[in-house]
């Protein structure tokens, strides 16, 4: 989520765009300064937990993406610009447990709401003390994980991966077992290793075969040799 590659990983778009985007009828312009390619439109604004840079006793908050700025909805909640939603409390949370667990008529009525906010004809975030404050720019922010991941599923869903994984194990000529391709195979995931960008990652150390041609000079410790790079996608179910 932000270190500000878009789209960013740490952000949850929760998708429940407004009818009016989806049916493509109405084109709506920010007075926030939004590239045309940008990710993160005024039609698309995913969640995210974050904490301003340069200040020692700032706590993480919940905000929103918009181009190249985090609109701070702790900010927002505090000058009483979210309507009708009665839960503005759950903004000042360091995770999004609390806003994905109101559901999705709380999504919409708050996201709905910010898009409003946002407009270029609307001017009571822009032109107010609130809208300084609610409004910074990426880079100066810490981007963090956006919710408390109790468990996950890692689902086997890419052929080729499932191939060159079982070569490794099985061999070529049993390589795909046959259920794969009858049933969506998933297996239990360690929610641990769900981590923001940029984290760094330790290189697994174990026991080693010394020589894989004389197993006789046995075994020796030290960090693993090879390493498994996967693109994995991930979706925040609330």
């Amino acid at each position: 989520v932000f270190p500000y590659e878009s789209p960013s990983p740490l952000y949850s778009t929760m998708t429940d765009a407004a009818p009016a985007e989806k049916k493509g009828r109405v084109e709506l312009k920010s007075f926030v300064d939004v590239p045309e390619d940008h990710d993160f439109s005024i039609h698309n604004l995913p969640f995210g937990v974050f904490t301003p840079k340069g200040d020692a006793e700032a706590k993480p908050r919940c905000g929103v993406a918009i181009g190249d700025n985090v609109v701070d909805l702790s900010a927002v909640a505090d000058a009483d610009l979210l309507g009708n939603f009665k839960h503005a409390g759950c903004f000042h949370q360091p995770r999004l447990n609390d806003f994905m667990g109101r559901g999705k008529a709380s999504w919409r009525s708050v996201r709905n709401t910010v898009q409003q906010l946002l407009l270029e004809s609307n001017t009571a975030l822009r032109d107010s003390a609130a809208g300084a404050k609610a409004i910074r720019p990426a880079s100066e922010v810490v981007m963090h994980l956006p919710a408390t991941i109790g468990d996950y599923t890692d689902f086997y869903s890419s052929r080729e991966h499932a191939t060159n994984v079982g070569t490794m194990f099985r061999g070529k000529d049993n390589a795909l077992q046959p259920n794969w391709l009858h049933l969506p195979v998933g297996y239990h995931g360690r929610s641990s290793s769900v981590i923001p960008s940029g984290t760094a990652i330790r290189r697994p150390r174990g026991q080693l075969q010394k020589d894989n041609a004389d197993p006789k000079q046995g075994s020796v410790f030290g960090p693993c040799r090879l390493m498994d790079f996967e693109v994995e996608i991930g979706a925040f179910v609330g």
